[in-house]
């Protein structure tokens, strides 16, 4: 099934949890001159209008980046991810909103290495335009373009993520968020993941998952706890309860495999003030564990 488009839910609150968490990690990877891979399965367009077309017709942006977009006395993660949506709208006015290879490509530095995969025709072939434009506007101002830095397949990403485990410089970070439109998305995760650690042990394994009434996303981070993992994180954020007719995203989760000792304060700081600022009744709260074998 290749329905689903990105861009009817972007800068909504799931992307702001996951996006804020990738920027965390991202920063702290650059800690180390070491070069190191990001593998993003599912990767989108990379970049997003939030004045006209999808995204202005569902208008989710306003439970996610738009109450945000005017926030002060941010905590030290909602302030480092709101940096990357700032530098992309210079004007002030909030138009653009950064998909996860757009934000991988800005924090990554020229000896890494960004993988992106994306199945869906019309979404793959925007998100190779972005990139064109992106690589045309850095030449413009005299910066090195994407080179052998940046490689766009139309492909499954979670044969993709395989195919390149591990990373030559087994130093990586793998960002997995399906659509989760079939069933079948959330075993090709736990599979995957399986897998992964099987080929590469110590990487960063950061999964994106709905929150929602279906038994498949209730069983998900228990499954993922029982994988041969050293240690891992599991963040929700809820922006409200459920509807009575269990429809609609009103919560979503990141699951961190190997996560940088500096997420879990990062998030106990972030997470309290995201509740609040996103937040639009009883049902909005946070939660945060973590574990490993």
């Amino acid at each position: 099934m290749l329905s689903y488009r990105h861009a009817f839910h972007a800068g909504n609150h799931a992307d702001v949890l996951k996006h804020m968490v990738l920027v965390h990690l991202l920063n702290y990877l650059n800690r180390k001159d070491t070069a190191y891979m990001v593998i993003d399965t599912h990767a989108g367009a990379g970049l997003y209008s939030l004045d006209s077309g999808y995204a202005q017709k569902s208008g989710e942006c306003k439970t996610g980046i738009v109450p945000l977009w005017e926030g002060d006395e941010l905590p030290e993660m909602v302030s480092d991810y709101m940096d990357i949506v700032k530098a992309l709208n210079p004007s002030g006015e909030l138009r653009y909103y950064p998909g996860s290879p757009y934000i991988a490509e800005s924090i990554m530095r020229e000896q890494d290495r960004l993988r992106l995969f994306e199945l869906h025709p019309t979404d793959s072939k925007v998100l190779d335009q972005n990139f064109r434009q992106l690589e045309a506007q850095s030449a413009a101002v005299g910066k090195r373009g994407r080179g052998k830095r940046v490689m766009i397949q139309r492909d499954d990403g979670f044969q993709g993520l395989k195919a390149l485990l591990p990373p030559p410089s087994r130093r990586g970070l793998a960002l997995i968020d399906p659509p989760y439109e079939v069933k079948d998305d959330y075993r090709k995760v736990t599979d995957s993941l399986s897998e992964a650690l099987k080929r590469f042990a110590t990487g960063t394994y950061a999964v994106w998952y709905p929150v929602l009434q279906r038994l498949e996303s209730q069983k998900l981070p228990d499954r993922l706890k029982r994988l041969d993992a050293t240690s891992w994180l599991h963040v929700t954020l809820s922006v409200s309860g459920p509807t009575p007719d269990g429809f609609g995203l009103h919560s979503s989760g990141m699951f961190v495999i190997n996560p940088p000792w500096t997420l879990e304060a990062g998030l106990r700081s972030a997470m309290p003030y995201l509740a609040s600022r996103l937040g639009t009744g009883e049902g909005a709260r946070f939660t945060l564990e973590t574990g490993g074998v």
